[in-house]
């Protein structure tokens, strides 16, 4: 059974629906117990950091997620749920003051810049379809062209190698269940997907290929989508980036089964459905 964690902010119906299509058995519960005798997590994203966090310390919530995901239990974070994994949070906490997250990943989300190094202005929050990257730090594995080997077939580790954490980069205007729909992917295009940083960015069609098993099957490039303000720090956790003013952390990863997006795969058409069926896989592996 998959719990999908209910802290009270929404956003569970779709999410909860998107797993059962995928073939998952899936519960909403606020309940400690039944989490920390689920067989996979699922922390949904809507609300505010600070907010979340006090009503998930205050349900039992917290902890229960802390010791299962550090058990090995799989682990999905959506939007909000991805910063929640990390050590703290400035969204909705005094000045000064940022309010605590799970701690499983080093660092604080802090807001997403509007202007980029340029001067130029970003709409925030960012909202709409965007692409998702491999690291500018490489973690990605070389695959054949097709016909050699098989399409997906790894043969070595891309010859890139993450560097020092380029430090903490500026989550959670999610849309409501029963709130204005996300516009067709055709129709809605971030301000700069894919535009900026070519000279690190593998673009679709080339030979890299996501190394974590939450994107089998998802090209360097796909397009999802994303609703947020605020953005999590980058390091050796990320595995995939997007660019919106800054270059930011869009997914990232924790031991082995654990892992956070940015975007709403149950928005994101078939490459979120995609996801949240290799992370049933995931989760049905024990």
């Amino acid at each position: 059974m998959i719990a999908v964690v209910d802290y009270q902010k929404g956003n569970l119906k779709s999410v909860e629906r998107g797993l059962i299509a995928a073939g998952g058995e899936a519960l909403i519960t606020a309940d400690a117990s039944e989490i920390a005798r689920a067989d996979a997590i699922v922390l949904p994203g809507v609300g505010a950091f600070a907010d979340a966090a006090a009503t998930m310390c205050e349900l039992g919530q917290m902890e229960a997620i802390r010791d299962r995901v550090r058990a090995g239990v799989p682990f999905l974070g959506i939007c909000l749920g991805e910063h929640l994994m990390f050590e703290h949070g400035v969204e909705g906490a005094p000045e000064g003051n940022p309010a605590c997250g799970l701690g499983l990943l080093p660092g604080t989300v802090v807001a997403m810049p509007r202007c980029d190094a340029q001067g130029k202005a970003f709409k925030v929050p960012h909202v709409g379809w965007n692409t998702i990257e491999i690291p500018a730090c490489g973690r990605g594995v070389t695959v054949p062209p097709c016909g050699e080997g098989g399409g997906n077939a790894v043969l070595k580790q891309s010859s890139l190698r993450c560097g020092t954490a380029r430090g903490t980069s500026p989550d959670s205007a999610a849309l409501l269940d029963g709130g204005q729909a996300e516009p067709e992917l055709s129709s809605l295009r971030s301000e700069n997907a894919g535009a900026a940083f070519p000279d690190s960015t593998p673009q679709p069609g080339s030979e890299l290929a996501f190394a974590c098993p939450l994107f089998d099957g998802i090209a360097p490039g796909e397009y999802f989508y994303f609703t947020h303000s605020y953005i999590a720090p980058t390091g050796s956790h990320t595995i995939a980036e997007t660019t919106h003013s800054v270059r930011f952390t869009s997914a990232v990863q924790y031991g082995d089964r654990a892992f956070g997006v940015q975007f709403h795969p149950e928005k994101s058409s078939d490459a979120g459905a995609r996801v949240l069926a290799n992370f049933v896989a995931i989760a049905a592996r024990g």
